[in-house]
């Protein structure tokens, strides 16, 4: 039997291009959002709302959410594995990071799609 220790999962490239990928989803997003407000003629509630009775709104928001949450998980976790040195804490961790990001997604559903 071989005993292995669990220590990194050697993502790297994949990992640091998510980083970069999302990073840049997310800064487009945050424009266009500063873009409306900045530009938008009063932007009241009843702007907002016609703004995201938009279809294409609603998706580059999932879109955006689902960079942010993924953003969020490599970061996460990369903390999980260089900190959390006992196998069994890193994976409660990490367990407990998923169901975090999963909740929010589908609370992030609820808000942005009315569901």
């Amino acid at each position: 039997m071989v005993n292995r220790k669990v220590v990194g999962a050697h993502y790297g490239l994949r990992d640091w291009l998510v980083q970069r990928v999302t990073a840049v989803i997310m800064l487009v997003y945050g424009i266009a959002v500063a873009a409306f407000v900045l530009f938008a003629s009063g932007a009241s509630f009843e702007a907002w709302q016609a703004l995201f009775a938009c279809t294409w709104v609603k998706v580059l928001t999932t879109v955006t959410v689902v960079a942010l949450l993924w953003h969020a998980w490599v970061g996460t976790r990369d903390i999980w594995m260089d900190y959390a040195y006992h196998t069994g804490v890193r994976l409660t961790l990490h367990v407990l990071t998923i169901l975090w990001l999963v909740a929010s997604f589908v609370y992030s559903v609820k808000v942005v799609w009315g569901a």
